[in-house]
C-alpha cells in the first residue's frame, strides 16, 4: 500500500537532510522540523484526568504519570506505558507518550501510567532504563487497589517496546508474575537486525534516507544503550536473545514502511515456537513511529482501537497471524 499521503506529503520538509542530529539540534532546520511533526490532520488528543507521581527504584524515584478516566473505579484494565526515542531522546509529553495514553483511557476506560524511565544519555546505560521500568511495573502491580484497577497490562512504542518486553521477562524470572498481556509496536527485540526482505527493501526505496534505520545506525543505537559491544546484550537487554516460555499473550504492531520490522516479526516466530499466544498485525501505509501521529489517521486509529481490545479483555486470547 502507498505511504500515507499525511505523511509522504510531508517528505519535502526533510530534503536535503543528512542526519537525524542535524533535525535535532541544528537551528537552521527546526522551523522544517517543526512543521514536519505538525500534524496534518485531526485535533488535540482527548483530554483525561492526569496526576503525577514516581515509583522507588534502585537509581533513585521513577517519575510517573498517571492518566484515569472520568469515573475511574475498581474492575478497571490498567497499562504500563513506555515511550520510545532510541534509547536516549523522548519524555512523558511526546505524543508516542502523551497522546497514546489519552487515547487509551478514553478507547479502553483503562488507566495508564506513563513511565518517564532513564535515558541513556551522560553515562546512563543498560540496565538502568531497564530498572526503572521494572520498579514502574512494580509499583503499579502493587498499588492496584488504589487505582482502582484489576489487571495490569505493560506496553510500549519501539525502544519503550524493548523495555516492556525486557521488563516482563524480568519480572517472570524474578517475581513469578507475568502482566495480563504485552503490547509492542514497532519494537526492537535484536542486537542485529535481520536481513531485510526484498519487499521491505523496495518499499524503503520510497522512503527519504533520513527517515531509514541502517544497520550501522541500530548498531550504534545498540551500544550507547549497553554501554559497550552488542556483544555484551542479554536476553533482557535485548528480549530476541532470551527464553521465551511462560511469556504472556503478546500483541505485536509494526508498520509497513520501517527498517526495523524485520526484528518484530522474527519475535513474533520466537513467541510462537515458544508457545506463548500472539497476534502479529502490519500497520499498513505507516512508518516506523506512526503513534507520534494522531488518530483521525486511519491507521493510527485502528491499531490503538486493536491495543485498547487487547487490554479490555480479562483474558486476551489471540490466534497467531
Amino acid at each position: 500500500m502507498p505511504i500515507h499521503p499525511a505523511v509522504s506529503g510531508k517528505f519535502p520538509l526533510i530534503e536535503g537532510v543528512s542526519s537525524f542530529e542535524q533535525l535535532l539540534f541544528d537551528p537552521a532546520y527546526r522551523d522544517r522540523f517543526a512543521e514536519f511533526n505538525r500534524p496534518a490532520v485531526g485535533g488535540p488528543p482527548p483530554v483525561v484526568p492526569t496526576r503525577a507521581d514516581s515509583a522507588p527504584g534502585p537509581h533513585g524515584p521513577v517519575p510517573i504519570r498517571i492518566y484515569t478516566p472520568e469515573d475511574a473505579g475498581g474492575d478497571r484494565p490498567c497499562v504500563v506505558w513506555m515511550h520510545g526515542g532510541a534509547f536516549r531522546i523522548g519524555d512523558l509529553d511526546m505524543p508516542e507518550a502523551d497522546w497514546v495514553a489519552r487515547e487509551l483511557v478514553t478507547r479502553a476506560g483503562a488507566v495508564v501510567v506513563s513511565v518517564d524511565y532513564r535515558l541513556a544519555v551522560g553515562g546512563v546505560t543498560h540496565p538502568v532504563p531497564l530498572d526503572d521500568v521494572v520498579a514502574a511495573v512494580r509499583w503499579t502491580r502493587d498499588h492496584a487497589a488504589d487505582l482502582g484497577v484489576d489487571r495490569v497490562h505493560v506496553g510500549g512504542a519501539s525502544a519503550g517496546g524493548n523495555l516492556a518486553a525486557g521488563a516482563a521477562l524480568r519480572l517472570r524470572d524474578e517475581d513469578g508474575w507475568t502482566p495480563a498481556s504485552l503490547v509492542l509496536a514497532y519494537p526492537v527485540l535484536h542486537p542485529e537486525l535481520p536481513p531485510r526482505s526484498p519487499s521491505l527493501v523496495a518499499r524503503m526505496a520510497e522512503v527519504p534516507p533520513i527517515l531509514h534505520f541502517p544497520p550501522h545506525e541500530v548498531r550504534a543505537i545498540t551500544e550507547n544503550y549497553l554501554g559497550g559491544p552488542v556483544s555484551r546484550a542479554d536476553g533482557y537487554a535485548m528480549p530476541g536473545l532470551a527464553s521465551l516460555e511462560g511469556l504472556c499473550p503478546t500483541l505485536l504492531l509494526t508498520a509497513e514502511y520501517d527498517d526495523l520490522r524485520g526484528s518484530g516479526q522474527v519475535f513474533v516466530g520466537q513467541l510462537a515456537e515458544a508457545g506463548v499466544d500472539v497476534r502479529y498485525v502490519q500497520v499498513l501505509s505507516m512508518l516506523h513511529g506512526f503513534l507520534n501521529l494522531p488518530s483521525a489517521i486511519e491507521p493510527v486509529g485502528r491499531a490503538l482501537d486493536l491495543i485498547a481490545e487487547t487490554i479490555v479483555a480479562h483474558d486476551p486470547a489471540f490466534v497467531s497471524t
